[in-house]
């Protein structure tokens, strides 16, 4: 998919989106709840991979593009008999 297609595709979700948010006063409690069941399962996600991220970042280099002391590589040797 073109960098374009793709553009317009976005642009077309969040027209979809801005219309739901403009109907949704009217809207009956069932497509209230439905509504912000998908809202919140997709802030979920958002929420969970920005954790993820944040983590996995600072696990392996800290975020300051260093590797941690504290993970240091250890050679392992043969024990003597």
């Amino acid at each position: 998919m073109s960098s374009e297609g793709f553009l317009k595709e976005v642009q077309d979700i969040g027209e979809k989106f801005l219309l739901k948010l403009q109907k949704l006063p009217k809207a009956e409690p069932v497509e209230i709840v439905s509504f912000s069941v998908v809202l919140l399962f997709i802030v979920t996600v958002l929420v969970l991979t920005i954790i993820a991220c944040s983590c996995c970042c600072s696990s392996c280099c800290g975020c300051a593009g260093r590797p941690d002391p504290g993970h240091r590589k250890s050679q392992v040797r043969p024990a003597a008999h």
